[in-house]
């Protein structure tokens, strides 16, 4: 069901059969999905009129955030842009809610203060734990409210740089950087609101945003180029591209580089595997292995992916980053595993001209 429902929000094609099924689909959800779209409208009206009030954290703040549900490539940027200011000097905080963790969310949770990281994958959620792992130099807090965590940055930290992870629907903080992100591939979904589509807020909210950046997760850029294009000329926004390139292939536990043209079985639990195994074309792949969104990865669950390994023959697995954190806390031996690291290419200079 969860397949077909996404199907249906991308528009892919479908069956006799499915016609029929997105049929009575679309009529039981487009009440649910107009009673979501007046609260979302009314939300961001008592916001634009002031009326609902946004916390100024009186430090440059960046917000990195995307219009649908599922990946859009936001975190690679995030951590991309947290980087770019460690390099300059400054001490940046990403805000995050982390998502999937074990950590009390009602507290601040100090992931990494840039020196040390002091939770694991499971504890602080897959994404917060690979932005800590990424950024080096950079805070990485977890907590259900952005203020107290954008405070504690402040007060405690001392940091001088605020990234929101995911941050585009918050407005309970202000920001100097409003950056939206899109997928080239899925772009804005069927252009409906949940639940008849993808959308967490109306094509009509773009409008928020200072710049948008367009994800290309292809091995070509035209796609990207053009919907970029368009975004700038409908919107009147600057429109980035940002290529995902694949880097290299490493075994998560030796950190030794795969053989080219090996053999694999390909796994993951992100929101969408499929662009994730057109990178590895290169390699023969023999059978892939989809988990779901955020995932907690079990024993139980790689003696599968090793049985399913042996069974075609497979010299090694590849998943991804984000799932290898996860994996090494696991892992007690080699077990062939391996990620695939992307590379994000982007004007960066250009995005983030203060």
């Amino acid at each position: 069901m969860k397949v077909f429902l996404t199907n249906f929000h991308y528009k892919k094609h479908f069956t006799p059969v499915q016609m029929i099924m997105a049929g009575v689909l679309y009529a039981v959800l487009s009440l649910p999905s107009l009673v979501y779209l007046c609260i979302v409208k009314t939300r961001n009206f008592l916001y634009k009129k002031n009326l609902l009030k946004s916390y100024k954290p009186h430090l440059y703040t960046v917000s990195v955030g995307n219009l649908t549900t599922g990946g859009t490539g936001k975190t690679p940027i995030t951590a991309e842009i947290a980087n770019y200011f460690a390099k300059k000097g400054d001490y940046p905080a990403i805000l995050s809610r982390g998502y999937g963790g074990q950590l009390p969310n009602k507290d601040v949770n100090v992931v990494s203060d840039g020196l040390t990281i002091h939770h694991n994958a499971l504890e602080a959620g897959d994404e917060p734990y690979w932005l800590a792992s990424h950024c080096p130099k950079c805070a990485v807090l977890t907590c259900s409210s952005r203020v107290k965590a954008a405070k504690f940055a402040k007060n405690s930290l001392h940091c001088t740089k605020l990234i929101l992870d995911d941050g585009f629907q918050h407005q309970k903080i202000g920001r100097d950087l409003n950056i939206l992100v899109t997928d080239s591939e899925k772009q804005f979904s069927n252009g409906c609101v949940l639940p008849l589509g993808a959308l967490r807020e109306p094509l009509s909210e773009i409008k928020r945003a200072d710049k948008i950046v367009v994800v290309n997760k292809s091995f070509n850029d035209k796609k990207a180029k053009s919907f970029a294009r368009y975004l700038r000329k409908k919107y009147n926004k600057p429109a980035f591209v940002c290529s995902m390139v694949p880097d290299i292939v490493y075994n998560i536990k030796t950190e030794k580089l795969i053989e080219d043209d090996a053999p694999v079985i390909a796994f993951s639990a992100i929101a969408q595997p499929e662009q994730f195994y057109k990178f590895l074309r290169r390699y023969d792949v023999l059978d892939t292995k989809d988990f779901s969104d955020h995932h907690i990865y079990t024993k139980d669950d790689v003696e599968e992916l090793k049985a399913l390994k042996e069974k075609y023959g497979a010299k090694c697995m590849i998943t991804t980053e984000k799932d290898a954190v996860k994996l090494k806390e696991i892992l007690d031996t080699d077990e062939g595993i391996f990620a695939l690291k992307l590379k994000p290419v982007l004007d960066l200079k250009g995005l983030l001209d203060e």
